[in-house]
């Protein structure tokens, strides 16, 4: 263990600042939290975190001092060229890798159930993208990754690609194998940008997947607070290779992030990073034992089956109920009981498990009892059978590309007249934030059925402000 990695120098910065008593004539407003009353006195303690970009506290865009020292200590623990911290979230940096890496027109292939930044990217890019739809598990009815195959027949078909833009893992914690995709890209000197967000703790190895970084991708992107303990909005951004412009990219986190970054925000990353580069091969240990005895406990329960597969991630459980409804009702009873998931879809509900240190207690055996209590709750009941979409046609492009739409006029229609024509808006199946039609794609049937059967099931979106009257905005 490199002795370093036992230093947290933001989280040590930010404390002496506190010791110190200061009195505050910067922003933010509340002053250290002294603005608020005693009956608040737990959330004005936290505020004296809430702090900007002062003396001996560094400055986020130009950091020399406790910012630039952790950021080190990050690239070092996952051997990176430069990692950066990230206080606006996977977002953003999904944004700045490919506003950074492309130029407008470039041809990219693109993972079809990526997050809905990514496209929001490559609206701002004007890319031209290539779909490449994954491989689907049609017992579970979740998607997988993709193929090689499938993205060597769309390298032959479109020679000039200039990025291809992945998501590994996918939602569920599945990880496809991405190394021969990588190994097949760089022999055409064509840079792999990945979104890991669900893989910041992929770097602790077996039996976890593989890091996106080991395997050799030029850049990506991690949620720390979705596996790692950051709060909420922070995220690892990793630069791994000279294919790409680290200038540009720099110049573009610049301008997409906020210039009043949350100190908060930073110094969970700083303490994340600590977290998970300390962890023990002991720790590991007893996080999977913890997890194999829950989930033995699961697989036991007679009205829910545990999706088993070998290249899932330890930290994702998925599971469905046996004939008694939909992954909505399993969600609402698991609820009604206490137990808040991850997310639920027709037929899933996710649950996202903790890194514990060894010995750490965690509410499993409780969990068990509720979930127990709550399964036995749920109706008997035909389960849907509807075909799960899985878009059949595995490259595609857009009907009417970016640059064009800016002058095209829109209109509603029913969805049941929508078949063949050209989706007017993007809408987002919310969670997991994979878009199901994407603005300038044409709308398939299996989509149609598969919305209705969403909209049913009073499933949330992004977008689609006129769906509750079946009704959707297509291009004239």
């Amino acid at each position: 263990m490199d002795v370093t990695q036992k230093r947290t120098p933001l989280y040590e910065a930010l404390k002496t600042h506190i010791q110190k008593n200061t009195i505050s004539f910067h922003v933010p407003g509340h002053k250290n939290g002294c603005l608020f009353g005693e009956n608040l006195s737990n959330f004005r303690s936290f505020l004296q975190y809430d702090v900007t970009e002062i003396s001996g506290l560094d400055d986020f865009h130009n950091p020399e001092e406790a910012i630039f020292e952790a950021q080190e200590l990050l690239s070092s623990y996952y051997k990176t060229e430069k990692s950066y911290f990230l206080v606006n979230g996977s977002t953003v940096g999904n944004l700045a890798m490919i506003l950074g890496t492309c130029e407008e027109g470039d041809l990219v292939l693109v993972q079809r159930n990526c997050h809905k930044s990514v496209i929001h990217a490559l609206m701002l890019s004007k890319l031209q993208p290539v779909f490449i739809s994954p491989e689907v598990n049609k017992e579970w009815k979740v998607a997988n990754g993709l193929s090689k195959e499938t993205i060597s027949m769309a390298l032959n078909m479109y020679p000039n690609v200039k990025a291809i833009i992945l998501t590994y893992p996918n939602y569920f914690g599945i990880a496809s194998n991405i190394e021969e995709i990588i190994k097949l890209a760089h022999s055409k000197d064509i840079p792999v940008l990945v979104d890991e967000a669900h893989g910041a703790h992929f770097i602790l190895g077996k039996p976890f997947p593989k890091s996106a970084l080991s395997l050799g991708a030029d850049v990506v992107v991690q949620s720390a607070h979705k596996t790692l303990p950051a709060m909420t909005m922070g995220s690892f951004f990793h630069i791994n290779s000279s294919r790409v412009n680290k200038t540009k990219i720099e110049r573009y986190l610049h301008m997409l992030q906020s210039s009043s970054p949350s100190y908060p925000i930073m110094v969970s990353l700083d303490l994340a990073r600590h977290f998970i580069a300390n962890f023990t091969a002991e720790d590991k240990d007893f996080t999977i034992r913890c997890i194999q005895k829950f989930k033995e406990k699961l697989k036991s329960l007679k009205e829910i089956r545990v999706l088993l597969s070998p290249n899932q991630d330890p930290l994702k459980i998925t599971l469905q109920t046996k004939d008694r409804g939909s992954g909505y009702k399993l969600q609402e009873v698991l609820e009604n009981e206490g137990i808040f998931c991850e997310m639920a879809d027709p037929y899933n509900v996710l649950l996202v498990l903790p890194l514990l240190k060894k010995d750490q207690p965690y509410r499993y055996d409780e969990a068990f009892i509720k979930i127990k209590q709550a399964v036995k709750n749920l109706p008997q009941q035909k389960k849907h059978n509807h075909a799960f979409i899985s878009n059949s046609i595995l490259i595609s492009k857009l009907e009417l590309p970016y640059h064009e739409m800016g002058d095209k006029k829109k209109k509603l229609i029913s969805l049941d007249d929508a078949s063949g024509k050209v989706c007017g808006e993007t809408i987002i199946p919310y969670p997991p934030g994979v878009p199901l039609l994407m603005e300038g794609e044409k709308i398939s049937e299996e989509a149609i059925y598969y919305l209705n059967l969403l909209l049913d099931m009073q499933a949330r979106f992004h977008g689609g402000e006129n769906l509750i009257k079946r009704k959707i905005c297509i291009f004239e």
